[in-house]
């Protein structure tokens, strides 16, 4: 087999490397362009889990890298003059230049044909078995296949610079520097005794605003330098080719083209800050490798690649993406009490967690607790918050949904059963799925109403229920209107499908259907608007005397009050449509016209969906807008939802993919939010709680797998203190018991993810 490798960065060297190495007759050559000796950058960092895969590959280019590393396990975060340190982490770092000195001997000694300083000739995959295609984020061999690997680049807001620093850091540290011109930040690293890596990164506005679009590189290191002079204790900076730049996230459809495949940065980039770019080309050319003496064929081993790494990929993917929005937008965190500050720093990319933090560093994770105000062997999940005059005695919210079970919009002993079981498994507060108020603003013949006075007394059955029988949980009330994604089937029988008989008239803020096949809604007129409002007002009297102790108005998903909002639904041109303020007119109107009839201590949220997912729909800034208006007009918290406005978005989901869009509404507004969506696990939820980026976490799915989910939390934590309460027929399962034994003891804490 002859083998061509494009690029001789670490993940082409090492592919090369590995290829000769498990089957010397191939003949395999690298061309690199630069020099032997030119790098961008100075440090690499790896992790244990990629050395391990090294060491199991080639033992001889583990015993170099491991003769060359450095090793901490700290981390300093140093913000407004103030440091924290969180140890037990586990770093391991080299110089750039000797990783690649490296891979150079090792591809010499097993006969590797190196060319440097020369480009690639074309036509490479007609004259070579295979072709690795391992050139970089601008890979030129990914461009000649443009139409086939169909490439996105995704360019981001800061701009930042590879430098170094001649002294060891003693711990990876960041620090955040507030110019008069913005925030800028500092990552830095030790690469060797003598050596750090610093990189220096600031949005592009304020790297403008600096001056630095004017400055040439040795300025620049200099004005760098004077920067963070206290990270540097006074001393220089250096750079070598490195200049300003801005980071592209990069993904391909696909990665492989007959016998040409993609590796490295050519395939996928995942930003510095979780540094895994040139961990995850070492561990592309390992999987590469492997897949090749694995498969009997080019074609099956290039496709065991892809569905090897692409998942991985994603995941790091996502989390890098995470950690790099969060230091795009770290201005809005500077005011956080500076413990919390550096938990949210530490937790950014969703892959280190409060537990996990905790049995790293018990030590700096309690101080944390303590400055949020969790008493001694609390979780910060089972601390109590407040919503007017309604105190809730833990984070978590049973979050609504539709269950599509009622008759005539009657709820029954199912709905007893279902909203009872949940409040009796310990969550702070339990949702009804939307209420309906009206028969013709249901979704389905399934849904639940509170349009007459017999709903009104079936609905107080459960909450005396949940009122007597769970003493400290809440419940709440959704009420809503479906607009034009009403007279549907029920969801198990084709969700947003219409009925095949027995439809019901629509209606929307523009005659648009959710679907083509769907019917087509008729655009409410003023007096129409006013005898929905009504509805509304009336549905909330009837909730207050049902003994609801919390109302949420849906102002999402696509139903009647969120077709208002979005500009991709709302084409009116009356006072109720066109910009953003008149689009809020209507589900305003509505809001104060149900905060009129609701007790005044009683608290009011409002569910949004804080993006579209679509084009020319509604932004994160717009979300900000209207949790901003909703504030002014009363609302005590904002429950933020994204999505299921027009069946053409494009979700990206992932874990808490939602939270995001909650952490900028309460930053930016100061109001409280609710975040939802695959939040599954009570690390997740302590996580989210003590970072800030939320006030409660609403969980769906993960309560109708497990009712009980907030009282097993609390037990496997080992927490039994006010914030849960186990109801006395169910107390003696709050400790598992151990079989053969009767002396049971508390049970070992279990990571929750």
């Amino acid at each position: 087999m002859k083998v061509a490798v494009v690029g001789g960065g670490p993940g082409g060297l090492y592919a090369a490397a590995l290829l000769k190495r498990l089957s010397p007759d191939r003949e395999v050559t690298v061309w690199e362009r630069n020099a032997p000796d030119d790098t961008f950058g100075f440090g690499v960092v790896l992790s244990d889990e990629t050395l391990g895969g090294i060491e199991h590959a080639d033992p001889a280019v583990y015993r170099a890298l491991r003769a060359e590393f450095v090793r901490w396990d700290d981390i300093d975060i140093v913000h407004r003059g103030v440091r924290h340190t969180s140890s037990g982490h586990g770093f391991a770092a080299l110089g750039r230049r000797r990783l690649l000195e490296i891979l150079h001997e090792r591809c010499r000694d097993l006969g590797v044909d190196l060319r440097f300083r020369t480009e690639a000739p074309a036509g490479l995959e007609r004259s070579h078995d295979l072709v690795v295609a391992a050139d970089g984020v601008h890979s030129a061999v990914r461009e000649a296949h443009r139409d086939v690997f169909r490439p996105t680049l995704t360019p981001h807001r800061c701009r930042y610079i590879w430098l170094a620093a001649d002294f060891p850091f003693d711990a990876f540290r960041f620090e955040i520097a507030e110019t008069e011109h913005g925030v800028a930040q500092l990552h830095g690293y030790p690469y060797a005794p003598d050596s750090s890596t610093v990189i220096v990164e600031m949005r592009e506005e304020v790297w403008r605003a600096a001056g630095y679009d004017a400055l040439d590189v040795r300025e620049s290191v200099v004005r760098c330098a004077k920067t963070f002079a206290d990270a540097l204790g006074g001393r220089p900076l250096r750079a070598d080719s490195s200049t300003w730049t801005t980071f592209r996230t990069v993904v391909n459809e696909r990665w492989s083209h007959g016998n040409v495949v993609l590796l490295g940065d050519a395939a996928h980039t995942a930003h510095f800050s979780i540094g895994s770019g040139t961990k995850l080309a070492v561990e592309d050319a390992l999987a590469l490798a492997a897949c090749l003496e694995e498969q009997p064929s080019l074609h099956k081993a290039l496709t065991a690649y892809e569905e090897e790494r692409r998942p991985v990929v994603a995941s790091t993917q996502r989390a890098a993406l995470a950690s790099l929005e969060w230091f795009e937008n770290v201005g809005r965190y500077l005011d956080q009490p500076p413990r919390r500050f550096a938990f949210n720093l530490l937790t950014r990319s969703r892959r280190v967690t409060h537990d996990n933090l905790r049995l790293r560093d018990p030590r700096f994770t309690g101080a944390v607790e303590e400055e949020f105000g969790c008493p001694p062997g609390t979780p910060p999940m089972f601390t109590p918050f407040r919503l007017r005059g309604l105190t809730l005695r833990n984070r978590v919210v049973v979050s609504p949904m539709d269950m599509y079970s009622a008759t005539d919009g009657m709820p029954d002993d199912f709905h007893l059963v279902h909203l009872g079981a949940r409040a009796l498994g310990g969550a702070g507060l339990v949702m009804t799925e939307m209420v309906c108020v009206s028969e013709d603003g249901r979704i389905t013949p399934g849904c639940t109403g509170l349009y007459n006075g017999p709903q009104a007394e079936a609905w107080r059955r459960v909450t005396d229920f949940v009122h007597t029988r769970a003493p400290g949980t809440a419940i709440g009330v959704q009420l809503g209107h479906s607009g034009r994604k009403g007279s549907t089937r029920l969801m198990w029988e084709g969700m947003d499908e219409p009925l095949p008989d027995g439809n019901w008239p629509l209606v929307a803020a523009s005659p648009l259907p959710y679907r083509p096949e769907g019917q087509t809604p008729r655009e409410l007129t003023p007096a129409e608007l006013a005898e929905i409002r009504e509805e509304f007002t009336a549905a909330a009297w009837r909730a207050a005397r049902a003994g609801f102790d919390l109302l949420e108005l849906h102002c999402a998903h696509g139903y009647l009050l969120s077709g208002f909002l979005s500009p991709l639904t709302n084409r009116r041109t009356d006072g109720y449509g066109g910009p953003l303020a008149h689009r809020l007119r209507f589900p305003l109107e509505v809001f104060d016209a149900v905060r009129g009839v609701w007790p005044d201590d009683r608290p009011m949220t409002v569910r949004i969906s804080a993006t579209d997912w679509a084009e020319g729909g509604t932004s994160g800034a717009d979300a900000v807008e209207i949790a901003r208006a909703f504030a002014a007009h009363g609302a005590d918290a904002i429950d933020v939802s994204t999505g299921q406005v027009v069946p053409e978005e494009r979700p990206e989901y992932g874990r808490s993919y939602q939270t995001p869009f909650a952490d900028r509404i309460r930053h930016e507004t100061g109001v409280p939010v609710i975040a939802v969506g695959a939040i599954s696990s009570w690390d997740d939820v302590n996580s989210l709680i003590l970072a800030g980026r939320t006030d409660l976490c609403a969980l769906a799915r993960p309560h109708l797998y497990d009712p009980h989910w907030t009282l097993h939390a609390a037990a496997e934590q080992g927490y039994d203190g006010p914030g849960v309460l186990w109801p006395a027929p169910y107390r003696a399962g709050s400790r598992r018991p151990v079989t053969g034994r009767t002396d049971a003891p508390k049970p070992r804490l279990t990571l929750g993810t």
